[in-house]
């Protein structure tokens, strides 16, 4: 099983997506509980969603799912939100605060450090060289870090989620033209709402890679599911929504493209 997936492309975008995985080897899965099991915090269709916006763009996919461990958590384990709700490295609780390991069976320190080294690590080892790769030819990078999670979520934030929630870390990670345009890109899209470095920041990756001054921009777009999905079980991808949004995400991704001339 690879835990990771590359497909490698000459445009200055690098798509990075860290919880679109459901894989999960088969000692977790028999540690994991019966709700751990639906795997329900992933972000369903994320790569299908953005498959083909974009020609040539390289795209850094992890197959894992994140209760393994999350590619977009800080490895030293500290919290990106401080004060607020939030799940760990390896997950134990979801995004509504229950339980996903039997009694007992929850991973010890050992355990977590073992599936940073097979599974953190290699992910970023593989954003890190494709984000090398890709500014050697174009003089610069954007990293663009897909995500989804439910509308509707109390444990992480109140009421419900705007459809696009942009994340710079409130404006550290890229240039400021680009997070304008994509916030004036999504602006035009009513009735659908957005945000700016609202509840959703940017996590470890966008934190991480984002160094505007070494010409490495990184922007995070978290999707309300609601915009592209059903968001209950069996989690059904819905083409005539989709089809909507895709058109709003191709015009962020080409826009970006344009900008990388620019900046």
């Amino acid at each position: 099983m690879k835990v990771v997936e590359i497909t490698r492309g000459d445009s200055p975008i690098i798509l990075a997506m860290p919880h679109t995985g459901t894989y999960v080897p088969p000692d977790i899965w028999d540690d994991l509980n019966p709700l751990g099991q639906t795997l329900e915090d992933t972000d369903w269709h994320v790569h299908k969603l953005y498959e083909g916006l974009l020609s040539d763009v390289t795209s850094v996919r992890a197959t894992f799912h994140r209760y393994v461990i999350d590619a977009n958590r800080d490895p030293s384990g500290a919290s990106l939100y401080p004060g607020q709700n939030t799940t760990q490295l390896c997950p134990t609780t979801d995004f509504e605060a229950r339980h996903l390991y039997h009694d007992g069976k929850a991973p010890s320190d050992v355990q977590i450090e073992q599936r940073r080294l097979d599974f953190h690590a290699p992910y970023h080892a593989a954003l890190t060289a494709e984000i090398a790769r890709v500014k050697d030819l174009h003089g610069m990078a954007i990293l663009y870090d897909c995500h989804s999670i439910q509308s509707r979520k109390p444990f992480l934030f109140q009421g419900i989620l705007p459809d696009f929630n942009i994340g710079t870390n409130d404006g550290k990670t890229c240039h400021p033209i680009l997070q304008t345009a994509v916030s004036g890109i999504c602006a035009d899209c009513s009735p659908m709402s957005f945000v700016v470095n609202g509840r959703f920041k940017g996590g470890w990756t966008t934190r991480h890679y984002g160094r505007p001054q070494d010409r490495v921009h990184a922007v995070q777009m978290e999707l309300a599911q609601s915009t592209y999905m059903d968001e209950q079980a069996p989690w059904a991808y819905n083409s005539e929504k989709a089809s909507h949004i895709r058109l709003h995400l191709k015009n962020i991704l080409q826009t970006l493209e344009q900008f990388a001339k620019e900046i």
